[in-house]
Order: C-alpha cells, then structure tokens, then sequence
C-alpha cells in the first residue's frame, strides 16, 4: 500500500524532478518531524498537526543549537509536504501557510578578481597531457560559460557543437539552454578530445570530461580540482566552482552586459536570482565614480 510519504517522493521525483539527494533530504526532514511529534505529542499521523506543535518543534530545534539556515530549511521540507497533501485533497488547510522563515545573516559571496583568473590560467602557459589539458579546460569553461558544477560533469558529448560555437547544458530541473563559447575555448575543447583518445583506460563513456581512468568525474572531485588551483593565487576563505559562476557574472555585469542576458546565461528563472551578483557590480560603479568625479573624493 503506497503512503502519503511515498507518493510525496515519486512527486518530488518524477513531477519536481528533484535530484536523489533534494529528495531524500526533503524525506529526512519530515520524518524527523514525525518522529518528534510522536515522542512528544502521542500523535501517529502528522497530516493532522496544527501549527502549535510544529512552533514546539522549530524552539526544540534552536534549543538543540541548530542554526536559523537549518531550522528554514527544514520547515521548508516540511511546507513542501503539507502542499504536496493539499493537492492530493489529503489536508483541507496547511499549518505552516502563514509561517515567517527565521531571519538569516545575507551571505556575500566575494567572487575572484579578474586578476586572480588571469593568475590561475597563467599556470597553464603549454598544458600538457590529459590532465593539464583537462583542468585549463574545466576552468575556463566555467569562467567563460558560468555554469553549474553539475553542469560541468553531466556535461555529454553530443552536448558541444563546435561548428556552431554552443553547448547544451542540462540545468536545474531538467532545463536545457544553450550557451554560446568563445573562440580560445573551442580551440582547448579540440586539445581536450585529441588528448582523452591517448587514454589508455578509456571506457566507452558518454560523459565529456573524465578522469585519467575514464570515469565520471563527481563533486569532490571538481571542488578539490578547484580549490587546489586557486588556493596559490587567492586568499579568499571559499574557493570553489560557484565562486568562479559568481565571478563570471559580476565580471560581465561590471563591462557593461545586460541583466537579462546574465539571467539567461547563467540559466535562473527569474531576475531576482540574477541581481544578487549586481551588489559586486554596485561596488565597482563607486569605485569608478569616486576615482573619476571631480565631487568623488570629497
């Protein structure tokens, strides 16, 4: 007999389609409520909870010294699933309609200077190799496309059109865009190609970038990859793959690109997501400004 909690994950699944990992977090989230809701209130099935004891829930949460990020995004979870419930007609109301997320510090993401990518890629003055090869390419098709790391390792053959100057990227939710790339990259993807024949662990894989064995690259792999050649350049506490998404985007805002096509490249939904880089871009306008007004120093 299928539960209201596996339907939720065939909906997060299948209609949100929500990676394995959002899901399963999504999952956890709620059952850990359901869990504290028996201990505490004797009550088996939380389809039927009133917001009084999920408020019980989000103090016993900051009690146990969980942060406001995590608290928000477990409620989340949790409204995500009372939704889910009205629109199967399971609920008649969600508890958690009119509930405030706890206030959270803004975070500012400080993106690399376009100084710090020009040190980074002059360590790469003759690559040689795969692997040489390989990561000049990696960080370059970041810098030069923004896209996700995500992006960067689902990445598939078919997917680059060097005749046509494009890649296809598969996005956030399934959504494809096409992105067009520069000239010094098509020239790195057809090193890249000429070097992965020279593999001799090559497997039939349909991946673009892989390891020296032929295997997918993951996460870790391309966090490590990136941190490790940014840390000799830059003293900037986090280096990883978004920093350089996020560089990619104040950097075009900053010569001069339109917000809207940020937005498309960079493959958001709405120009709200796109404006969080515009605070970097801020910066540099009254940099300009105080140096260059006659009234800027004053």
């Amino acid at each position: 007999m299928t539960t209201n909690k596996d339907a939720f994950r065939e909906y997060l699944s299948l209609e949100k389609k929500y990676s394995p990992h959002t899901v399963n977090a999504y999952l956890n989230d709620v059952l850990f409520f359901e869990s504290y809701n028996k201990e505490c209130f004797e009550q088996e099935n939380i389809d039927q909870v009133h917001y009084p004891q999920i408020r019980n829930w989000i103090v016993s949460l900051i009690d146990d010294g969980l942060s406001n990020v995590s608290v928000n995004r477990k409620i989340a979870s949790l409204k995500a699933y009372f939704k889910f419930l009205l629109k199967i007609q399971q609920i008649t109301s969600n508890p958690l309609l009119q509930h405030r997320a706890l206030k959270t510090p803004k975070k500012i993401q400080i993106p690399f200077s376009e100084k710090e990518l020009e040190a980074v890629l002059a360590q790469f003055q003759d690559p040689k190799g795969f692997e040489e090869v390989r990561d000049k390419l990696i960080i370059d098709l970041f810098y030069t496309t923004g896209i996700r790391r995500s992006e960067l390792i689902n990445l598939q053959n078919h997917n680059i059109n060097l005749a046509n100057a494009t890649i296809k990227v598969l996005g956030k939710r399934n959504k494809e865009r096409i992105i067009p790339i520069v000239p010094v990259l098509a020239a790195q993807i057809f090193s890249y190609r000429k070097e992965k024949e020279t593999l001799t662990e090559i497997i039939d894989s349909d991946y673009f970038f892989l390891t020296k064995k032929g295997l997918k690259l993951n996460d870790s792999f391309v966090y490590r990859l990136i941190n490790s050649y940014f840390s000799g350049v830059s003293e900037k506490v986090k280096k990883s793959p978004h920093i350089i998404r996020h560089s990619f985007a104040t950097h075009l805002l900053n010569n001069g690109a339109d917000l809207n096509s940020v937005k498309e490249l960079l493959g958001h939904s709405s120009l709200a997501s796109t404006q969080i880089y515009t605070h970097n871009s801020l910066s540099e306008l009254k940099k300009v400004f105080n140096e260059s007004h006659p009234r800027g120093s004053k």
